[in-house]
């Protein structure tokens, strides 16, 4: 039995391509888009006077809005003129109407000069005392603005005095309780080395203590021995 023979024949990409031909593509080449048909110069010079009439039927119509606008507005101001030199006329004929009738009332009839005479007299007598009474109101308007102003300057006072006062309250209270702690602080701190010299105290004597009677021990251990030697 034989190996089986496994080669492929190599096959030149270039000349297989050759052989093929050219490609076909399905798009537009350069050729076909230098050979589009273009417009002629009469043609664009048409195409841009269309373009230059149609801004000028946009200037046309933008200015006839601007012109329709310009007399709207005109006829607003009018209107607004007129009412204000109506309403200004009405003013000045009520006025002259009530001047009119004031002085109508005030005069009295032809008939008698005595009564025209205590009447004109009534009423100079009528405006002094309303001059008089509009003088104290205004008087009594001022007294009050100003004792109202004096007012709110002391409310204001006496309002910052009660703050400077609660802060010094706060201030001492704070001090006084710092100094309370410290207090606290060091008596804590003073009974801590009394006990623990206290402690170290009876610890000591314990020890004393046990020191002396271990030594009396050994004064007892000593004596029999010594009285045995003898």
């Amino acid at each position: 039995m034989g190996k089986r023979d496994n080669r492929v024949a190599y096959m030149n990409p270039i000349a297989m391509a050759r052989a093929r031909g050219p490609a076909s593509s399905g798009g537009p080449t350069i050729q076909d888009y230098l050979s589009r048909p273009r417009p002629t110069w009469e043609e664009v010079k048409e195409q841009l006077e269309k373009k230059k009439k149609g801004s000028r039927a946009l200037a046309e119509f933008e200015e006839k809005m601007n012109e329709s606008w310009r007399k709207e507005l005109e006829r607003h101001r009018e209107k607004i003129i007129s009412g204000s030199e109506i309403s200004s006329k009405k003013r000045e004929k009520r006025k002259k109407e009530k001047k009119k009738s004031g002085g109508l009332s005030s005069s009295p009839s032809s008939s008698s000069s005595s009564d025209s005479s205590s009447s004109s007299d009534e009423s100079n007598n009528e405006t002094k005392k309303k001059q008089t009474k509009r003088k104290k109101k205004k008087k009594y308007s001022r007294k009050s603005s100003d004792s109202s102003s004096d007012s709110g300057s002391e409310s204001k006072d006496s309002v910052k005095k009660k703050k400077s006062k609660d802060e010094a309250d706060r201030n001492k209270d704070n001090k006084s309780r710092k100094r309370r702690r410290a207090d606290e602080d060091d008596r804590h701190s003073s009974s801590q080395s009394v006990s623990r010299s206290d402690t170290e105290e009876e610890a000591l004597s314990k020890k004393k203590k046990k020191h002396k009677k271990h030594s009396k021990k050994k004064k007892k251990k000593t004596l029999p021995s010594s009285s045995d030697s003898e």
